[in-house]
C-alpha cells in the first residue's frame, strides 16, 4: 500500500473554507484511486450520533467517503459548553493527546492518506494545549492554509497565522486562497505568488467566489428568526438565492424565477402573491419563483394565496419579529456546507478539482 504524509487543513479564521477545501481534497484524491481517511481531531459543533457526541462535519464526510463513524477515530475530542472552565479548574484531568494520537495511528494504519480538518482559527484549542498548530504537529501532518481572497489583508493574515505553525515546526505544504472575485483573480494570483515565494511558501490554488455556496436553506433561516412553519414543512430544505420584500415584487426582480424568499408583513402578503401570479402568467411560467415565504405579524392568507401556496407546496413561516429584524438576522447568517446541501458538496469538489494543483501537492506528500 502506497503511503502519503498526513494533511492538516487549517484556515486563517472561521468561515473561510476549511470544509469546502477538505471536501474537495478528499474526493479528488479518492477519484485518483487513493484510500483516504478523514478526521476532525478537535470539534466544537457536534451532533448526537449513536449515543456519542460527534462533530457535525464528521457525519458529512461519512456520507461522502462511505465510512461507519467511529467517534474515537473520526471525532476524538469534542469541546462542549463549559469545557474551557473545566480545563482551567482541573487541567490534569484532561489527557487529550493520547486520544488524538490513537486516532492518528489507527487511521494511518488503515488508509494510504489521512486528511485532518482543523477547527476555527489556528489558536482555537489553546486552552487545552490543542491549538490547530499543535494538533497538526501531534498528527505529524503538513498544513494547507486556507485564506480568504485579497492581497494586503490576505498577506497580513497569513503572516500572523502561519507563525503559530512555524513555532511548532510544522511544515506548510501551501496556501489555498478562497472566495476570489473573478475579475481580481489574475492580480491576486500575481502578487500573492510574489510574496509567498519570498516566504518559501507554495500557492496551491485560487478558488473563485461562488455565490451558490452562500445560499442558506429555508430551515436555516427559520431557526435563525425563531419562526414557526405553518404550511408545507416538508419543503424546508429549499435553498434560498435571494430575499424579496413584499412591497418590491416586480417583473424585473422576478426575472430569474427561482429560489426567492418572500419576506413580508401580513398587510402585504396577499397583494404580493397576487402580483407573482400575474407576472408568472404573463411569461407563461408554470413553476413558482418562491423557495419560501416569511410572514411577519399576525394575519390571514386569502383563498387565492392559500391555493397558490398549496399548489406549489411553498413552506410558509410565521415569526413574531418585525420585517427589519428578520432581514438583519438573515444578513448575519453564516452558511455552512452540510448534509442537507448536496449541491454545495458537489460544487466544493468541482472548485478544488479545477483550481488546485493536486499533482504538485501529491508529489509533496508522497512517501518513498
Amino acid at each position: 500500500m502506497k503511503k502519503y504524509k498526513n494533511i492538516y487543513v487549517a484556515a486563517t479564521s472561521q468561515h473561510i473554507g476549511k470544509t469546502t477545501t477538505t471536501l474537495g481534497l478528499v474526493k479528488t484524491f479518492m477519484n485518483q484511486g487513493i484510500d483516504v481517511g478523514y478526521c476532525k481531531p478537535v470539534g466544537q459543533q457536534y451532533v448526537n450520533f449513536m449515543n456519542h457526541k460527534v462533530d457535525k462535519d464528521t457525519v458529512l464526510f461519512a456520507d461522502l467517503i462511505g465510512f461507519d463513524v467511529d467517534p474515537t477515530l473520526h471525532s476524538p475530542v469534542i469541546f462542549t459548553k463549559g469545557t474551557t472552565e473545566e480545563i482551567i479548574d482541573n487541567p490534569d484531568a484532561f489527557a487529550l493527546d493520547p486520544i488524538i494520537l490513537h486516532a492518528k495511528n489507527q487511521l494511518n494504519r488503515i488508509h494510504e492518506l489521512t486528511i485532518f480538518e482543523g477547527t476555527g482559527h489556528p489558536g482555537v484549542g489553546t486552552i487545552a494545549n490543542l491549538s490547530n498548530a499543535r494538533v497538526a504537529k501531534l498528527v505529524d501532518a503538513g498544513v494547507i492554509m486556507v485564506v480568504e481572497g485579497g492581497i494586503g489583508s490576505t498577506i497580513d493574515m497569513l503572516n500572523m497565522t502561519t507563525s503559530l505553525f512555524r513555532e511548532e515546526g510544522v511544515p506548510i505544504l501551501g496556501v489555498i486562497v478562497n472566495k476570489v472575485i473573478d475579475e481580481k483573480a489574475e492580480k491576486v494570483s500575481r502578487y500573492l505568488n510574489m510574496w509567498l515565494k519570498r516566504q518559501n511558501l507554495n500557492l496551491l490554488g485560487i478558488l473563485p467566489y461562488d455565490k451558490t455556496l452562500a445560499y442558506p436553506l429555508v430551515k436555516t433561516i427559520c431557526a435563525a428568526i425563531k419562526g414557526d412553519c405553518i404550511m408545507h414543512p416538508d419543503n424546508m430544505y429549499n435553498r434560498v438565492a435571494d430575499v424579496m420584500g413584499g412591497s418590491l415584487v416586480n417583473m424585473t426582480e422576478l426575472k430569474s424565477f427561482q429560489n426567492i424568499l418572500l419576506l413580508t408583513g401580513t398587510r402585504l402578503i396577499n397583494r404580493a402573491i397576487k402580483k407573482i401570479i400575474s407576472f408568472s402568467s404573463l411569461v407563461d411560467h408554470e413553476s413558482t419563483p418562491l423557495a419560501g415565504i416569511i410572514i411577519t405579524g399576525v394575519g390571514d392568507l386569502s383563498e387565492e394565496s392559500i391555493n397558490y401556496v398549496n399548489k406549489h407546496k411553498i413552506p410558509v413561516i410565521q415569526t413574531p419579529l418585525e420585517t427589519y429584524g428578520v432581514g438583519l438576522k438573515i444578513s448575519r447568517l453564516e452558511v455552512k456546507i452540510n448534509r442537507r446541501t448536496p449541491w454545495k458538496v458537489l460544487k466544493a469538489i468541482d472548485l478544488v478539482n479545477r483550481n488546485v494543483d493536486i499533482a504538485g501537492l501529491k508529489d509533496q506528500i508522497a512517501l518513498g
